[in-house]
């Protein structure tokens, strides 16, 4: 049977419904802050920051104008596109994503988007895209 976690992002009430372990959902109370993250992983025109919490991985990603998967990450995990499933929350910037079946999403602040393994992205316009991401971001950037 799934657990069902609620969690509170700038007002917005997130149903997460995923492998979220009962000892996670249950542990005692922690808090974290990007300010000082766990990890920091750096590559052309952007950079990840990593929290480990209660054994859960979230990473907030900044995107600078200019910045591609295919050619900032893609040279470092030698993978055809990105294979790393995302559940983001888009703080800032415009960020256009095109799946490996054609579709396009140009996500921008305030949305949420779900997207499976197979796709490219890029910054639009001069504003960096800073997204939150709660699934997939646990290896993204590793170098391989």
């Amino acid at each position: 049977m799934k657990k069902t976690a609620v969690l509170v992002l700038a007002g917005i009430f997130v149903i997460l419904s995923s492998h979220i372990s009962r000892e996670i959902m249950f542990a005692g109370a922690e808090r974290k802050s990007f300010s000082k993250p766990d990890e920091v992983r750096e590559f052309p025109k952007g950079r990840l920051e990593l929290l480990s919490i209660n054994g859960a991985t979230i990473g907030k990603a900044i995107f600078q104008p200019g910045w591609k998967w295919s050619e900032s990450v893609q040279p470092l995990v030698k993978t055809k596109t990105c294979e790393a499933p995302h559940f983001q929350y888009h703080l800032s910037g415009t960020l256009m994503v095109k799946m490996d079946d054609g579709t396009l999403l140009e996500c921008k602040p305030g949305d949420v988007s779900l997207l499976p393994s197979g796709h490219d992205a890029w910054v639009v316009g001069n504003e960096p895209v800073v997204v939150i991401d709660f699934h997939g971001m646990i290896d993204y950037g590793k170098s391989k």
